[in-house]
């Protein structure tokens, strides 16, 4: 079966990613996350937490919700 993945969140700062990543795994949402932060310049780039598309909207609702995510903005 082939599943596509899309960005549910991202941020600068990866324990921001690893935060909201977790929450959704707590939620029953499969989540992983791609760093694309530059490797010379990690001032650069962002920290995206994908997950299934068919969850997106779970996922999105989940994230917008909780409040460690919400005081990282």
């Amino acid at each position: 079966m082939d599943e596509t993945w899309v960005k549910a969140y991202q941020s600068t700062q990866m324990i921001r990613a690893e935060i909201a990543r977790e929450i959704l795994e707590q939620n029953g949402i499969a989540a992983v996350i791609v760093n694309k932060k530059d490797s010379s310049y990690p001032i650069f780039g962002m920290c995206e937490v994908h997950v299934p598309a068919i969850e997106l909207p779970k996922a999105q609702t989940i994230l917008m919700n909780e409040d460690a995510i919400k005081q990282s903005e």
